[in-house]
């Protein structure tokens, strides 16, 4: 029963006209007094960030607040692969030989979330993770490796949640909602870095210009609280012992190493 009233009440708001509505809202003046709550609600940590709170305009502006400089400093290891993103490591695995991962006991078909089987191919036995950002995290996307784009494409419409109960209740959000996938390669092997936007707001804005990432450097962001899902190609990877789900981590810091 909860899983079904679960579905209905997403099913009933999950329309583009309510999407649009919120984004609206958000990137408007009028969403304004509602910053100080916000920022007190989810305890936006104000030391950090770019500009103090009184010079955000709307709450768009603070769902995509850049931080001070050196604030998040990037792992220096030369092999080290590093979080994208300040979030939450909901989970962490090998990828399946049927090319599923186990995301709160549900499977995902990495097949489905790139768009097809010989997109999902290179990635069977790799490694995954599922970094979820909410609304107190912040929301700017930094390359994980320095490495070429090879690839980068969008699939999906839908916005269901992408949150703990969005990802064991939901129809399949990391598979179903709208995503952008960007595919590096560094010394011959590759990764995925897929974006997935959150429910209502579907907006991933692209910063970076070129073909070329360099390590911690941002990348895009994504307009409200989202999921950045990390496949590693078979073989390219290693996991640092110390990372386990589930478990903040920020930007810069390490998840692995490059192999």
């Amino acid at each position: 029963m909860r899983k079904w009233l679960y579905r209905l009440f997403i099913e009933l708001t999950n329309h583009s006209l309510s999407s649009k509505l919120l984004a609206s809202f958000a990137r408007s003046r009028l969403s304004a007094p509602l910053i100080p709550s916000y920022a007190k609600i989810y305890h936006i940590n104000q030391e950090e960030m770019e500009k103090s709170l009184k010079n955000y305009k709307t709450l768009q502006q603070l769902f995509v607040r850049r931080l001070k400089a050196g604030t998040r400093p990037v792992d220096a290891d030369e092999h080290a692969v590093v979080s994208p993103v300040d979030a939450v490591i909901e989970e962490m695995g090998t990828i399946q030989e049927t090319s599923e991962i186990m995301v709160k006991g549900k499977p995902y078909s990495i097949a489905e979330m790139l768009g097809s089987a010989e997109a999902a191919q290179p990635y069977v036995n790799g490694f995954f993770f599922i970094l979820y950002l909410s609304p107190s995290h912040y929301h700017r996307i930094h390359s994980p490796i320095s490495g070429v784009i090879e690839k980068q494409w969008t699939l999906g419409r839908k916005s269901y949640p992408v949150n703990r109960l969005g990802l064991k209740y939901g129809r399949r959000p990391l598979e179903k909602n709208y995503r952008l996938i960007t595919e590096v390669t560094a010394g011959g092997k590759r990764m995925a870095i897929v974006k997935v936007g959150a429910m209502f707001v579907n907006s991933i804005e692209l910063t970076h210009k070129g073909d070329r990432l360099v390590k911690g450097e941002e990348m895009a962001y994504f307009s409200f609280g989202s999921t950045v899902v990390l496949l590693f190609e078979r073989g390219s990877f290693t996991p640092d012992p110390r990372i386990a789900a589930p478990m903040p981590i920020k930007v810069g810091e390490r998840l692995g190493y490059w192999r």
